[in-house]
Formats: C-alpha cells, structure tokens, sequence
C-alpha cells in the first residue's frame, strides 16, 4: 500500500505523504529525521570542542610515541600553579607550571581504575572513587592508590616547545 499523495503548491507534482511525514522511499518519520539530525549536530560540536587539546593550546602528534605542547598557546601555564590539559593518542595529560617555573607532565589515567582525573583547584580529583591528588600528581587523600604516572618530558627553550613521552 503506498503513501497517499499531497497536491504539490502551485503546478508543482504532488508529493507522497502520511500522518507522520514518513519519507516515502526511506520510511524514516519527521521526529526520527529530527533526532537523528540533532544527533548529528551534537556530534559535531562536540568533536570541534575536543579539537587542540580542548584548552586552547596549540598540540601536535610528535614522533616516535611523543606528543608536543607549544607553551605560548597554553597561557594556564605562564604562571606558577597553572594547569592545562590534553587529549593525546594515548590518553589525556596534564601539564603543570610548577613554582620553580619548571613544567611537570602527568598522566591524567587515575592508577584505581583507569577513570580519567580531572583538575580540581590546584590539583587533581578522580570522580568515580574520590582519589585527590596535588599538582604534582602525588596521592593526597580519598580512594587507596598511588600517585599519578609522571611523564618524561624534555623543553626547547628557544622554540617554547615542550616533548611529553607518552
């Protein structure tokens, strides 16, 4: 049985229709064209959030299981304290300004269960179990684990470019 037609505006051919404003050659109805449209544009803005670390740095894949970090589009870390992360092919790290104007790289995988930490103050906080950890990723309190994995990291000083080894 196929859909009954619609008269078409002005000289234009009818078109087939139904209650649901069902495609007639997809079968798909309005609110299912909809959702799955919003779906979409979720999607997308989500991946452009995620796009450069999602801080505003400016990070790039490096060689050979590094990943580099351009300090001058990472301004969190002008300063003593400062904390800025990203999403790399192994995972997100974090990088820190320490007080000393060195930078401490940090794997961001809590060592509990695997869940990602999140910075929380002038540290960090694993939302599933509560695990705090200060800014130098050392265990301070709640869940039972160890500190956080610090990565091996190198600075160029006379690019500003930072070589995490992931």
């Amino acid at each position: 049985m196929s859909a009954p037609l619609r008269a078409g505006p002005q000289g234009e051919p009818a078109v087939p229709s139904s209650p649901e404003g069902a495609c007639a050659g997809c079968g798909m109805g309005r609110r299912a064209f909809v959702g799955r449209s919003a779906m979409a544009v979720a999607a997308v803005l989500l991946a452009a959030c995620g796009a450069g670390g999602g801080d505003g740095g400016i990070t790039q894949p490096g060689t050979g299981g590094t990943f580099q970090v351009t300090l001058a589009g990472s301004p969190q870390l002008a300063t003593a304290g400062g904390i800025a992360t990203f999403s790399t092919p192994s995972g997100r790290i974090a990088v820190v300004r320490e007080t000393d104007g060195g930078l401490v790289a940090l794997s961001l995988r809590c060592p509990h269960q695997g869940t990602t930490v999140n910075p929380s103050g002038t540290g960090f906080l694993c939302p599933n179990h509560g695990a705090r950890f200060d800014a130098h990723g050392t265990w301070q309190g709640g869940q039972r684990t160890s500190s956080l994995t610090v990565l091996a990291s190198t600075l160029d000083p006379t690019t500003g470019v930072l070589t995490v080894q992931l």
